[in-house]
This record gives structure tokens, C-alpha cells and sequence, in this order.
């Protein structure tokens, strides 16, 4: 994929249905990144704005996120409004039991959902 994107972080954006709980929202690093750091958070359904800043502070990758040696941050303001909105999904579309985004490429004024998939 950084062909084709080249620059971004590779990040997740997901969801799980949880008997009692209702839908889990999951942020962290993406990519082969999740599989190996497990760097991911999870807030329940649906997510203010204040606690999706709070997921991206909450990964211990969040200088990633800033910049860190001379690159460039990732547009935070952007990776808000995804969570924020997949959240909003989740309570539109409640019989949605898993959602992953994966990888989301996020760059200084972008954020893309490059891979999506839903079950219902």
C-alpha cells in the first residue's frame, strides 16, 4: 500500500457488538502493527469528540501521531471525525456486529480508509 500512499501511518478503526455492552470502538496503530504491538484502545458507543482525542493519547505510539524525527503528524482532527462517524454508524446501523478499517492511512491534512470490512 505504500506504493500507492506513500508517507502515512497505517492506523485501525474498528468495532465489536458486546452482549451487554453494546458496540466497542477501537483505535490503535494499523496494519501489521496491530498484530504484533497490540497498540489499541477502545471506548463504548457512541464516541464524543473529547473521548476520541482520548484514544488517540491513549496508544503507546501516540508520538507516531505528532511527528516524531523530522516526519511529519498525522492529521488528528481527521482520525476524530472517522471515529466519531463510525461510531454514529454503529448506533445508525445497530445490527452491525464487527467492523475493521485496516489499514487507515493518515497523512498531515488526510485521513483515508483504505480497507474496509463489515459483518452484520
Amino acid at each position: 500500500m505504500q506504493k500507492f500512499l506513500p508517507g502515512g501511518r497505517e492506523l485501525i478503526v474498528g468495532a465489536s457488538a458486546e452482549r451487554g455492552l453494546g458496540h466497542l470502538v477501537m483505535f490503535g496503530l494499523g496494519g501489521i502493527h496491530v498484530e504484533v504491538l497490540k497498540d489499541v484502545v477502545f471506548k463504548i458507543a457512541p464516541v464524543t469528540r473529547v473521548e476520541a482525542l482520548e484514544m488517540l493519547d491513549s496508544i503507546r505510539a501516540k508520538a507516531l501521531l505528532d511527528g516524531i524525527r523530522g516526519q511529519k503528524g498525522v492529521d488528528k482532527e481527521g482520525i476524530v471525525s472517522l471515529i466519531q462517524r463510525i461510531s454514529q454508524l454503529l448506533i445508525d446501523l445497530p445490527m452491525i456486529r464487527e467492523m475493521d478499517l485496516n489499514p487507515v492511512m493518515a497523512f498531515e491534512d488526510s485521513v483515508v480508509a483504505v480497507d474496509c470490512r463489515i459483518r452484520i
